[in-house]
Protein backbone atom coordinates (compact mmCIF):
# COMPACT_ATOMS: atom_id res chain seq x y z
CA UNK A 1 0.00 0.00 0.00
CA UNK A 2 3.02 2.33 0.54
CA UNK A 3 3.08 2.79 -3.02
CA UNK A 4 -0.38 3.38 -3.43
CA UNK A 5 0.07 6.48 -1.06
CA UNK A 6 3.20 7.65 -3.35
CA UNK A 7 1.04 7.72 -6.25
CA UNK A 8 -1.70 9.79 -4.59
CA UNK A 9 0.38 12.30 -3.26
CA UNK A 10 2.61 12.82 -6.20
CA UNK A 11 -1.11 13.28 -8.42
CA UNK A 12 -1.88 15.62 -5.73
CA UNK A 13 1.80 17.35 -5.83
CA UNK A 14 1.53 18.13 -9.37
CA UNK A 15 -2.55 19.20 -8.94
CA UNK A 16 -1.37 21.88 -5.93
CA UNK A 17 1.73 22.94 -8.22
CA UNK A 18 -0.12 23.58 -11.03
CA UNK A 19 -2.91 25.39 -8.84
CA UNK A 20 -0.62 27.34 -8.23
CA UNK A 21 -0.37 28.78 -11.70
CA UNK A 22 -4.31 30.29 -11.22
CA UNK A 23 -4.25 31.10 -7.41
CA UNK A 24 -7.57 33.46 -7.96
CA UNK A 25 -10.10 30.78 -7.81
CA UNK A 26 -11.36 26.69 -6.07
CA UNK A 27 -9.91 23.93 -7.00
CA UNK A 28 -12.85 22.50 -8.83
CA UNK A 29 -12.73 25.81 -11.03
CA UNK A 30 -8.80 24.21 -11.70
CA UNK A 31 -10.18 21.10 -12.25
CA UNK A 32 -12.48 22.53 -14.65
CA UNK A 33 -10.25 25.35 -16.12
CA UNK A 34 -7.34 22.71 -17.50
CA UNK A 35 -9.55 20.80 -20.10
CA UNK A 36 -10.89 24.00 -21.04
CA UNK A 37 -8.54 25.61 -22.27
CA UNK A 38 -7.29 22.65 -24.73
CA UNK A 39 -11.13 23.02 -25.47
CA UNK A 40 -10.91 26.53 -26.59
CA UNK A 41 -7.86 25.69 -28.85
CA UNK A 42 -9.90 23.05 -30.55
CA UNK A 43 -13.10 24.76 -30.91
CA UNK A 44 -10.97 28.11 -32.56
CA UNK A 45 -7.97 26.56 -34.09
CA UNK A 46 -5.23 28.78 -33.71
CA UNK A 47 -1.30 28.19 -33.75
CA UNK A 48 1.05 25.09 -32.73
CA UNK A 49 4.91 25.22 -32.41
CA UNK A 50 6.28 22.24 -31.21
CA UNK A 51 9.98 23.29 -29.47
CA UNK A 52 12.96 20.88 -28.52
CA UNK A 53 15.66 21.58 -26.37
CA UNK A 54 18.78 22.45 -28.26
CA UNK A 55 21.37 19.82 -26.72
CA UNK A 56 24.36 21.14 -28.20
CA UNK A 57 23.51 24.82 -26.81
CA UNK A 58 22.82 23.22 -23.40
CA UNK A 59 26.20 21.13 -23.04
CA UNK A 60 28.55 24.11 -24.27
CA UNK A 61 26.41 26.45 -21.20
CA UNK A 62 27.41 23.48 -18.65
CA UNK A 63 30.92 23.11 -19.75
CA UNK A 64 31.35 27.10 -19.61
CA UNK A 65 29.96 26.67 -15.99
CA UNK A 66 32.37 24.00 -14.97
CA UNK A 67 35.65 25.62 -16.36
CA UNK A 68 34.70 28.94 -14.85
CA UNK A 69 34.04 26.88 -11.25
CA UNK A 70 37.71 24.82 -11.99
CA UNK A 71 39.14 27.81 -12.49
CA UNK A 72 37.78 29.33 -9.09
CA UNK A 73 38.39 25.96 -6.77
CA UNK A 74 41.71 25.72 -8.27
CA UNK A 75 42.62 28.94 -7.26
CA UNK A 76 40.98 28.99 -4.12
CA UNK A 77 43.22 25.61 -3.08
CA UNK A 78 46.20 27.55 -4.95
CA UNK A 79 46.80 24.72 -7.09
CA UNK A 80 48.32 25.58 -10.30
CA UNK A 81 47.41 24.81 -13.84
CA UNK A 82 47.74 25.46 -17.40
CA UNK A 83 45.37 24.91 -20.34
CA UNK A 84 41.96 24.88 -19.17
CA UNK A 85 39.49 24.31 -22.03
CA UNK A 86 36.37 22.62 -23.23
CA UNK A 87 34.75 21.09 -26.28
CA UNK A 88 32.68 18.18 -26.95
CA UNK A 89 31.59 17.07 -23.56
CA UNK A 90 34.69 17.76 -21.84
CA UNK A 91 36.90 20.15 -19.75
CA UNK A 92 40.50 19.57 -19.37
CA UNK A 93 42.87 20.82 -17.32
CA UNK A 94 46.61 20.51 -16.96
CA UNK A 95 48.29 20.46 -12.84
CA UNK A 96 51.80 22.65 -13.59
CA UNK A 97 52.61 20.73 -9.96
CA UNK A 98 52.82 16.76 -10.63
CA UNK A 99 52.64 16.67 -6.25
CA UNK A 100 48.84 18.88 -6.40
CA UNK A 101 47.57 15.98 -8.42
CA UNK A 102 46.16 14.35 -5.60
CA UNK A 103 44.72 18.02 -4.30
CA UNK A 104 43.41 19.08 -7.31
CA UNK A 105 41.42 15.69 -8.09
CA UNK A 106 39.85 16.27 -4.27
CA UNK A 107 39.26 20.00 -5.03
CA UNK A 108 37.33 18.57 -7.87
CA UNK A 109 35.85 15.83 -6.78
CA UNK A 110 32.28 18.28 -6.06
CA UNK A 111 31.58 17.34 -10.16
CA UNK A 112 31.68 13.57 -9.73
CA UNK A 113 29.17 13.38 -6.73
CA UNK A 114 26.10 12.52 -7.21
CA UNK A 115 23.35 14.09 -7.50
CA UNK A 116 20.49 14.07 -4.69
CA UNK A 117 17.33 12.26 -5.18
CA UNK A 118 15.42 9.04 -5.53
CA UNK A 119 17.75 7.92 -8.15
CA UNK A 120 20.99 9.52 -7.63
CA UNK A 121 22.87 10.31 -10.93
CA UNK A 122 26.02 10.91 -11.55
CA UNK A 123 26.31 14.20 -13.88
CA UNK A 124 30.04 14.05 -14.20
CA UNK A 125 33.51 11.46 -14.45
CA UNK A 126 36.71 12.99 -13.13
CA UNK A 127 39.62 11.04 -14.76
CA UNK A 128 43.44 11.41 -15.89
CA UNK A 129 44.33 10.04 -19.50
CA UNK A 130 47.48 11.47 -19.43
CA UNK A 131 49.66 12.28 -16.19
CA UNK A 132 49.03 15.58 -15.24
CA UNK A 133 46.34 15.71 -17.44
CA UNK A 134 42.68 16.07 -15.38
CA UNK A 135 39.53 15.74 -17.64
CA UNK A 136 35.83 16.03 -16.38
CA UNK A 137 33.59 14.35 -18.80
CA UNK A 138 29.76 14.81 -19.08
CA UNK A 139 27.34 11.21 -18.96
CA UNK A 140 24.67 10.67 -20.42
CA UNK A 141 22.79 11.00 -17.27
CA UNK A 142 24.11 14.01 -16.91
CA UNK A 143 22.80 15.39 -20.17
CA UNK A 144 19.38 14.01 -18.60
CA UNK A 145 19.18 15.83 -15.58
CA UNK A 146 20.34 18.84 -17.31
CA UNK A 147 17.63 18.71 -20.16
CA UNK A 148 15.14 18.25 -17.51
CA UNK A 149 15.58 20.95 -15.03
CA UNK A 150 15.98 23.41 -18.48
CA UNK A 151 12.58 22.06 -19.79
CA UNK A 152 10.87 23.18 -16.64
CA UNK A 153 12.63 26.29 -16.21
CA UNK A 154 11.85 26.91 -20.11
CA UNK A 155 8.17 26.29 -20.13
CA UNK A 156 7.82 28.93 -17.68
CA UNK A 157 9.94 31.24 -19.65
CA UNK A 158 7.93 29.86 -22.31
CA UNK A 159 4.28 30.87 -20.27
CA UNK A 160 5.17 34.54 -19.16
CA UNK A 161 6.52 35.53 -22.74
CA UNK A 162 3.25 34.10 -24.16
CA UNK A 163 1.00 35.87 -21.20
CA UNK A 164 3.19 39.15 -21.47
CA UNK A 165 3.42 38.97 -25.17
CA UNK A 166 -0.84 39.08 -25.15
CA UNK A 167 -1.95 35.34 -25.63
CA UNK A 168 -5.08 34.72 -24.59
CA UNK A 169 -4.95 31.38 -22.49
CA UNK A 170 -2.28 29.56 -23.63
CA UNK A 171 -1.47 25.95 -23.46
CA UNK A 172 2.14 24.79 -22.59
CA UNK A 173 2.85 21.32 -22.10
CA UNK A 174 5.41 18.75 -21.97
CA UNK A 175 5.83 16.29 -24.79
CA UNK A 176 8.52 13.36 -23.97
CA UNK A 177 11.76 14.44 -22.19
CA UNK A 178 12.73 17.24 -24.07
CA UNK A 179 9.97 18.93 -25.69
CA UNK A 180 7.68 21.60 -25.49
CA UNK A 181 4.11 21.77 -27.41
CA UNK A 182 3.06 25.45 -27.25
CA UNK A 183 -0.69 26.16 -28.74
CA UNK A 184 -2.32 29.73 -28.66
CA UNK A 185 -6.18 29.39 -29.20
CA UNK A 186 -7.49 32.11 -32.28
CA UNK A 187 -3.94 32.96 -33.10
CA UNK A 188 -3.65 33.05 -37.15
CA UNK A 189 -0.23 35.01 -37.63
CA UNK A 190 2.43 33.40 -35.07
CA UNK A 191 5.39 34.98 -36.56
CA UNK A 192 5.95 37.23 -33.68
CA UNK A 193 5.54 34.58 -31.12
CA UNK A 194 7.81 32.64 -32.68
CA UNK A 195 10.46 34.97 -33.10
CA UNK A 196 10.17 35.65 -29.15
CA UNK A 197 9.64 32.00 -28.94
CA UNK A 198 13.10 30.88 -30.73
CA UNK A 199 15.17 33.68 -28.63
CA UNK A 200 17.76 33.08 -25.88
CA UNK A 201 17.24 36.58 -24.74
CA UNK A 202 20.40 36.52 -22.17
CA UNK A 203 21.09 40.39 -21.93
CA UNK A 204 24.97 41.01 -20.32
CA UNK A 205 26.69 44.31 -19.67
CA UNK A 206 30.63 44.19 -20.36
CA UNK A 207 33.45 46.38 -20.69
CA UNK A 208 35.00 47.23 -23.94
CA UNK A 209 38.47 45.88 -24.46
CA UNK A 210 40.65 49.16 -25.59
CA UNK A 211 43.73 47.91 -24.36
CA UNK A 212 44.29 45.67 -27.59
CA UNK A 213 44.23 47.24 -31.54
CA UNK A 214 40.16 46.02 -33.05
CA UNK A 215 41.90 45.41 -36.37
CA UNK A 216 44.32 43.31 -35.24
CA UNK A 217 42.01 41.39 -33.39
CA UNK A 218 39.62 40.70 -36.28
CA UNK A 219 42.69 39.72 -38.45
CA UNK A 220 44.72 38.07 -36.42
CA UNK A 221 42.81 36.58 -33.02
CA UNK A 222 41.98 38.44 -30.23
CA UNK A 223 43.80 38.65 -26.88
CA UNK A 224 42.87 35.85 -24.00
CA UNK A 225 39.91 37.08 -22.42
CA UNK A 226 38.46 39.03 -25.03
CA UNK A 227 36.19 38.39 -28.02
CA UNK A 228 34.94 40.02 -31.31
CA UNK A 229 31.24 40.37 -31.30
CA UNK A 230 29.28 42.06 -34.00
CA UNK A 231 26.31 44.93 -34.04
CA UNK A 232 22.94 44.37 -35.00
CA UNK A 233 23.71 47.08 -37.53
CA UNK A 234 23.86 46.90 -41.32
CA UNK A 235 26.22 46.21 -42.17
CA UNK A 236 27.28 45.13 -38.21
CA UNK A 237 30.33 46.96 -36.48
CA UNK A 238 33.03 44.73 -34.74
CA UNK A 239 33.57 45.25 -31.04
CA UNK A 240 36.50 43.67 -29.22
CA UNK A 241 34.46 43.23 -26.16
CA UNK A 242 36.18 41.87 -22.30
CA UNK A 243 34.66 38.18 -21.82
CA UNK A 244 34.00 39.38 -18.05
CA UNK A 245 30.44 40.22 -17.55
CA UNK A 246 29.72 42.76 -15.23
CA UNK A 247 26.14 42.34 -14.63
CA UNK A 248 23.36 40.36 -16.27
CA UNK A 249 19.74 40.05 -17.56
CA UNK A 250 19.31 38.06 -14.70
CA UNK A 251 19.39 41.41 -12.36
CA UNK A 252 16.51 43.01 -13.93
CA UNK A 253 13.51 43.50 -12.23
CA UNK A 254 11.31 45.31 -14.53
CA UNK A 255 11.41 46.51 -18.23
CA UNK A 256 9.20 48.58 -20.47
CA UNK A 257 9.67 49.86 -23.82
CA UNK A 258 9.64 53.80 -23.80
CA UNK A 259 10.89 57.10 -25.96
CA UNK A 260 14.16 58.92 -25.85
CA UNK A 261 14.32 62.57 -25.33
CA UNK A 262 14.17 62.73 -29.29
CA UNK A 263 11.23 60.46 -29.48
CA UNK A 264 13.10 57.27 -30.70
CA UNK A 265 12.38 53.76 -29.24
CA UNK A 266 14.04 52.83 -26.14
CA UNK A 267 14.03 50.20 -22.98
CA UNK A 268 14.36 51.27 -19.71
CA UNK A 269 15.30 49.00 -17.18
CA UNK A 270 15.84 48.41 -13.36
CA UNK A 271 18.05 46.63 -11.20
CA UNK A 272 17.98 44.71 -8.46
CA UNK A 273 20.29 45.31 -5.33
CA UNK A 274 23.01 43.36 -6.25
CA UNK A 275 22.23 44.39 -9.89
CA UNK A 276 22.89 47.87 -8.86
CA UNK A 277 25.73 47.56 -6.63
CA UNK A 278 27.51 45.65 -9.45
CA UNK A 279 26.66 48.22 -12.28
CA UNK A 280 27.71 51.29 -9.94
CA UNK A 281 30.49 49.75 -9.04
CA UNK A 282 31.42 49.18 -12.72
CA UNK A 283 30.43 52.41 -13.72
CA UNK A 284 32.21 54.69 -11.15
CA UNK A 285 35.76 52.74 -11.75
CA UNK A 286 35.47 52.99 -16.04
CA UNK A 287 34.31 56.86 -16.35
CA UNK A 288 35.28 57.97 -20.09
CA UNK A 289 35.51 54.36 -20.97
CA UNK A 290 33.01 52.63 -23.31
CA UNK A 291 31.14 49.26 -22.43
CA UNK A 292 28.55 47.21 -24.22
CA UNK A 293 24.91 45.82 -23.83
CA UNK A 294 24.97 42.54 -25.38
CA UNK A 295 21.58 40.17 -26.70
CA UNK A 296 22.65 37.06 -27.27
CA UNK A 297 25.88 37.68 -28.60
CA UNK A 298 25.37 40.79 -30.92
CA UNK A 299 26.03 44.59 -29.58
CA UNK A 300 22.81 46.05 -28.84
CA UNK A 301 24.53 49.65 -27.78
CA UNK A 302 27.86 50.65 -26.37
CA UNK A 303 27.95 53.76 -24.60
CA UNK A 304 30.76 55.81 -23.24
CA UNK A 305 30.67 56.32 -18.76
CA UNK A 306 29.85 59.57 -18.65
CA UNK A 307 29.64 59.32 -14.89
CA UNK A 308 29.18 56.53 -12.29
CA UNK A 309 25.63 55.36 -12.98
CA UNK A 310 24.48 54.81 -8.98
CA UNK A 311 20.47 54.63 -9.03
CA UNK A 312 20.17 50.79 -10.55
CA UNK A 313 18.19 52.38 -13.74
CA UNK A 314 18.94 52.80 -17.43
CA UNK A 315 18.28 52.34 -21.00
CA UNK A 316 19.34 50.62 -23.89
CA UNK A 317 19.36 52.45 -27.38
CA UNK A 318 19.59 51.04 -30.63
CA UNK A 319 17.82 51.16 -33.77
CA UNK A 320 14.24 49.92 -32.21
CA UNK A 321 11.21 50.03 -33.63
CA UNK A 322 8.23 50.26 -31.08
CA UNK A 323 7.24 46.61 -31.89
CA UNK A 324 11.02 45.50 -31.61
CA UNK A 325 11.72 47.71 -28.63
CA UNK A 326 8.13 46.08 -26.78
CA UNK A 327 9.87 42.53 -27.77
CA UNK A 328 13.22 43.42 -26.12
CA UNK A 329 11.44 44.47 -22.98
CA UNK A 330 9.36 41.49 -22.67
CA UNK A 331 12.31 39.39 -23.03
CA UNK A 332 14.13 41.31 -20.49
CA UNK A 333 10.41 40.96 -17.71
CA UNK A 334 10.76 37.24 -18.74
CA UNK A 335 14.38 36.26 -18.18
CA UNK A 336 16.42 34.65 -20.48
CA UNK A 337 16.01 30.93 -21.44
CA UNK A 338 18.12 28.62 -19.83
CA UNK A 339 19.06 26.55 -23.05
CA UNK A 340 18.40 27.50 -27.11
CA UNK A 341 14.87 26.02 -28.03
CA UNK A 342 14.85 25.11 -31.87
CA UNK A 343 11.49 24.91 -33.69
CA UNK A 344 10.75 21.39 -34.93
CA UNK A 345 7.37 21.37 -36.21
CA UNK A 346 4.90 24.33 -36.52
CA UNK A 347 1.05 24.37 -37.61
CA UNK A 348 -1.62 26.63 -37.95
CA UNK A 349 -5.08 25.66 -37.50
CA UNK A 350 -7.67 27.11 -38.93
CA UNK A 351 -11.62 26.69 -37.19
CA UNK A 352 -13.10 24.48 -39.65
CA UNK A 353 -9.66 22.11 -39.80
CA UNK A 354 -10.60 21.20 -36.19
CA UNK A 355 -14.24 20.88 -36.50
CA UNK A 356 -13.72 18.54 -39.59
Amino acid sequence: MIWLAVAVMVVLGAILGARAMKPDGTLDDFLAWLPKRQASFDRQGGSQVLLVVDKDDLIKRRLETVRNDVRSLLRDARIGYAGLSGSGREVRVRISDPAQIDAAKTALKIFTDPVAGANPIKEMTLDEPEPGLLRLSVTDDGVKLRTSMALVRSMEVVRLRLRDGGAFEPIVQQQGDDRILVQVPGLQTPVRFKEILGRTGKLTFQMIDASWPLQDALENRPPRGSSVLFSQDDPPVPYLVEDRVIVSGENIVDAKATSSYTNEPVVSFNFDSKGRARFAQATSQNVGKQFAMILDNQVLSAPIIREPILGGSGQISGNFTKESANDLALLLRSGPMPVGLKIVEERTIAPDEVQN
